[in-house]
């Protein structure tokens, strides 16, 4: 149904971004199978529906410490167009799954390598999680308070941002380029540079001069009144991001306020002075207030949500940014295709769910299937 359907990807498990890479072919059409740890079958550590991020594909359990588990895992690549893995730099090809074997096997497969640090350097083979990651692009420094330093955006930046967005970036620009010239690549997806990249405006600006290094002193982290957050009177929040002449002009009417009698939006000496005065609004009314009095108005305004109210929101409920599967309220498939829409197929399923009918959808036969049962090699739940 989706715009990768035909796309066979083989995805090693892991946690983090390479799940949430693999969700996301998932949801565009990809026939994704999972090949995840024997011992995960009978000590899950929790309910599979609550791990989101496995939805939309088959769980096969495979011993990758038996030869033949490491076989039936390159026989499962031998049909594939891209294999996903998050292992530490060398782990794949002490496995005997690394890319010369891969390749010799199927040269058109594209071998997506997703790591922090990257395959190489000092540290590449040290242990690390996002916050060690996004550490070493500058953007956790820049993330945060003068008053109690910086503040780690969830896993936001490193990880998917990071990670899982350009690991499956490179996987399809790789796949389009293997369909030309016949022959795949390693994709060495690291979330320190991804991260990076995604800073890449805000090197921009340091490069001329316009950027503070000092956290909560430039326009877009916290330092200016027209671009932050404000508590409300019942305790919530809401946030103004009217950067733009016009937005800030109808604002500033919208509060009963006269520009002529204030400093230049620009003045950075008077952003603290402004935040204070905003403050002191925003504080009169409540969040539900203000959304009722601004959300509809080109002030660049939005309610601050938690998680749980985000999905009742007008905006989320009519465009169906959000489903439920299996019980479980979770943000749906994006972007939106016009002719070929992404769709969340199966919920997340139990390690070795699909063992025997995974390999079987990849050609192998029932007698090969039973054979590798009994050897241990994988195992049904």
């Amino acid at each position: 149904m989706g715009p990768l359907d035909g796309v066979k990807v083989v995805e090693f498990a892991g946690i983090g971004p390479g799940p949430m890479c693999c969700m996301l072919l998932a949801d565009m059409g990809a026939d994704v199978i999972r090949l995840d740890r024997v011992a995960n079958v009978d000590n899950e550590p929790m309910q599979p529906r609550f791990n989101t991020l496995l939805r939309g594909r088959m769980n096969i359990a495979v011993d990758l410490k038996n030869p033949e588990g490491v076989e039936t895992a390159l026989q499962l690549c031998d049909n594939a167009d891209i294999l996903i893995e998050g292992f530490r730099p060398g782990v794949m090809e002490r496995l005997g799954l690394g890319p010369d074997v891969v390749f010799a096997r199927n040269a058109q497969i594209v071998y997506g390598r997703m790591t922090g640090w990257g395959q190489d350097g000092p540290i590449a083979h040290t242990a690390g999680h996002d916050i060690n990651y996004i550490a070493l692009t500058g953007a956790l420094h820049a993330i945060g308070t003068k008053e109690n330093g910086p503040v780690p955006p969830l896993n936001l930046i490193g990880d998917f941002g990071g990670g899982a967005m350009y690991m499956a970036l490179g996987a399809l620009a790789a796949y389009i380029e293997a369909k030309k010239s016949g022959l795949g690549q390693v994709v060495d997806t690291s979330m320190v540079e991804g991260a990076a990249s995604l800073m890449t405006s805000a090197y921009g600006s340091l490069a001329a001069g316009a950027f503070n290094e000092d956290r909560e002193s430039n326009r877009l982290d916290g330092g200016c009144h027209h671009y932050n957050t404000y508590e409300t009177s019942d305790g919530e929040h809401i946030c103004i991001g009217s950067n733009e002449p016009q937005f800030y002009k109808r604002l500033l009417e919208t509060l009963g306020l006269d520009s002529s009698e204030l400093p230049a939006q620009k003045d950075r000496k008077q952003w603290p002075m402004m935040r204070q005065k905003f403050g002191e609004i925003f504080i009169t009314r409540t969040r539900a207030e203000w959304t009722e009095l601004l959300e509809q108005i080109d002030v660049c305004f939005a309610p601050v949500l938690r998680m749980s109210e985000a999905m009742a929101h007008p905006q989320n409920v009519q465009r169906g940014s959000f489903v439920e599967l299996d019980g479980v309220p979770q943000p749906g498939p994006a972007p939106k295709f016009q002719r070929t829409p992404s769709q969340v197929t199966t919920a997340p399923e139990h390690a070795g769910e699909h063992t025997a009918k995974g390999l079987a959808d990849w050609g192998f036969s029932a007698e090969d299937i039973t054979r590798l049962q009994n050897s241990g090699a994988v195992k049904q739940r």
